[in-house]
């Protein structure tokens, strides 16, 4: 089970909290859906809604990939983007923050087994992705069709496999964390590296919105951390978040 919405939407009296709020958004899944260019109508609501708000980006995915999703408008216009899991941070464009982490010889001849011998049938291409202080690895492969996306996300929903090979990963490498993102990947990186990392480098309370905060997914760690006063929003999808932060 995710950690479901709070009531934070129905508050009619947000606009005169006196407490700074942070929102941080997940990308894939939660602002776009995944690896997909955000809904036109979205983006035109989301410039207007982040006017004059502390807005945080916290992806997986290195800055271009998201540039690609959100547009250059929203990733320039947000307080911050942290990128690859935290380990990489734009403030409005400007690089602030780089983990130079690299995947070991060993880590990525375990990876690379565990694609060939997986018995899922399809293999689209890219299927390991080194990013900076984060590894990406996907059986069905990056360069998949969205057909053949959609397909290996149905099939692993009954099958685990994403949940079994992050459990290898972390048994034989346990200074490593490895989780499900998106709905094809794997993300992997040192043990603490992850998109919780913003929680210490932000004052006031933190708004988080995610379509993966149940554990296993990369969106968990941050999510497992907040309590009140703080708010997770665990959403179906984008028209869910729009809904929500249209009823603020």
């Amino acid at each position: 089970m995710g950690i479901r919405p709070s009531i934070l939407y129905r508050q009619k009296n947000f606009k005169n909290m006196s407490e700074k709020v942070n929102f941080v958004f997940d990308v894939d899944g939660t602002l776009t859906p995944s690896r997909l260019r955000i809904d036109s109508k979205f983006e035109k609501f989301f410039i207007r809604w982040i006017k004059d708000k502390n807005v945080y980006l916290l992806t997986g995915s290195d800055h271009m990939k998201t540039i690609e999703q959100v547009g250059y408008k929203i990733w320039e216009s947000v307080t911050e983007s942290h990128q690859c899991g935290g380990n990489v941070v734009y403030a409005q464009g400007k690089l602030k923050k780089s983990c130079d982490w690299k995947p070991s010889a060993d880590l990525l001849n375990l990876c690379q087994s565990l694609i060939s011998f997986s018995p899922y049938p399809i293999r689209g291409g890219n299927h390991i992705e080194v990013r900076d202080g984060l590894l990406n690895i996907s059986v069905v492969g990056r360069s998949c069709t969205q057909d053949q996306r959609l397909e290996y996300y149905a099939w692993d929903k009954i099958n685990n496999e994403r949940w079994g090979i992050c459990k290898t990963i972390e048994e034989r490498f346990p200074n490593l964390e490895a989780t499900a993102g998106g709905q094809i990947s794997i993300d992997i990186h040192e043990k603490g590296k992850n998109k919780s990392q913003i929680i210490k480098q932000l004052d006031g309370l933190i708004y988080f919105y995610g379509d993966k905060t149940m554990p296993g997914g990369n969106d968990y760690a941050i999510a497992s951390q907040l309590h009140e006063p703080h708010k997770v929003f665990q959403v179906e999808d984008w028209k869910e978040t729009m809904n929500l932060l249209a009823s603020i």
